[in-house]
């Protein structure tokens, strides 16, 4: 099966760190892990590549480090997202110009603009490209909600804004996309827990923390549900749900960071403050999860 550009199992990946600097070995091993995991596609400095706690030369040597390692193999698509236009804008034209395949624009956070004003905002991202722009709504941590409204008049603007992030915690928004763009607009699960869910009423894949280190088994589900085979893909599904909810006991993404080093695909879990290391107990709940997969 031939997936579409953007979709199928899209991983955020996390920014391993040493010492308090980007550990670029150990990103380029991540990448690898991606690769030989069959993934379909990945986003550097998104949310759970600390983004915001990187500097503008992280920020972009991250991105420029996993353009270069994928080469070409799979989609890099750039996290580019600012509750400041013209810091998106910056980000958005130095990963044009990196290579990057497509950029990641999530809701402005913490200054809640309008809707009008959020569409202003993506429209500026969008006259300042040509390469597609996946759009990212988050309320929880944004604030505010991308409406529909704004994503259709987005989408009837500009050809290449026709993909959405939806990570708002629920099915019911699937529809509503679906229901006002068909197949105008592809939509992405932002939640682990919910991609077979979405999938099941239009999505068409995720963008996701656990892919990680589950890429194969998520990659797996991801394609029996687009192939229609929703009883294996639940089987899939329920094998990994503890895992997907237990990742999000701490902020992401402190609980993937370790699940990563104890499989020893990254050295070392270190996060950014203001994130820390795992609660003892929180860290015991998870060894006890990602055992039970092993």
């Amino acid at each position: 099966m031939k997936l579409r550009p953007f979709t199928g199992t899209i991983t955020a990946l996390a920014t391993p760190f040493r010492k308090g600097e980007v550990s670029f070995d150990d990103l380029r091993k991540l990448v690898a892990y991606q690769l030989k995991g069959g993934v379909d596609g990945l986003v550097p400095v998104g949310t759970t590549g600390e983004s915001p706690t990187l500097d503008y030369e992280e920020h972009m040597d991250v991105i420029r480090c996993v353009i270069a390692e994928a080469r070409g193999r799979v989609p890099v698509i750039a996290g580019t997202g600012s509750n400041s236009t013209h810091e998106a804008l910056h980000l958005t034209k130095l990963s044009h110009e990196a290579g990057a395949d497509a950029m990641l624009v999530v809701a402005p956070y913490y200054n809640k603009p309008s809707q009008e004003g959020l569409f202003r905002h993506f429209a500026a991202l969008a006259e300042s490209t040509d390469k597609p722009i996946i759009l990212y709504s988050i309320p929880g941590r944004c604030g505010i909600e991308i409406s529909v409204g704004v994503v259709a008049r987005l989408r009837a603007k500009y050809k290449h804004v026709a993909w959405i992030k939806e990570a708002g915690g629920s099915v019911d928004r699937v529809d509503q996309l679906k229901q006002e763009m068909g197949a105008a607009i592809t939509v992405l699960s932002g939640d682990d827990s919910l991609t077979l869910p979405f999938l099941s009423v239009g999505a068409e894949g995720v963008i996701s923390v656990a892919s990680n280190l589950y890429v194969r088994e998520i990659g797996k589900m991801v394609r029996l549900a687009l192939a229609n085979d929703f009883a294996k893909a639940a089987k899939i599904h329920r094998r990994l749900y503890p895992v997907f909810k237990t990742l999000f006991i701490e902020p992401n993404p402190v609980p993937i960071k370790a699940a990563l080093k104890r499989a020893g695909v990254i050295a070392s879990d270190e996060v950014r403050s203001p994130l820390c290391e795992m609660t003892s107990a929180n860290a015991q709940t998870l060894e006890k999860v990602l055992a039970q997969l092993d």
